[in-house]
């Protein structure tokens, strides 16, 4: 099984926007934030993808991307 990709760095360097400036706009802490730029994590909420988007102007699939190749079998559905 294919693995999601998120590509939050790409669109914030983008928006020339730091992780920071991001994070308050968001309202969420700085290194959950780090988190889900670095793609460690399983889930992200609806309501953290939205606040993301709102903040970059962006729509969710220009940040989540699919990867046929990738192994998800480091990830748990727990």
């Amino acid at each position: 099984m294919g693995k999601i990709v998120l590509e939050l760095d790409v669109m914030m360097a983008r928006r020339h926007m730091s992780l920071n400036d991001l994070s308050e706009k968001v309202g969420i802490a700085n290194v959950n934030l780090s988190k889900i730029k670095n793609n460690k994590v399983n889930a992200i909420r609806f309501s953290t993808l939205a606040g993301i988007c709102e903040s970059l102007e962006c729509e969710p699939g220009d940040i989540l991307k699919y990867d046929p190749n990738g192994d998800s079998s480091d990830d748990t559905d727990s």
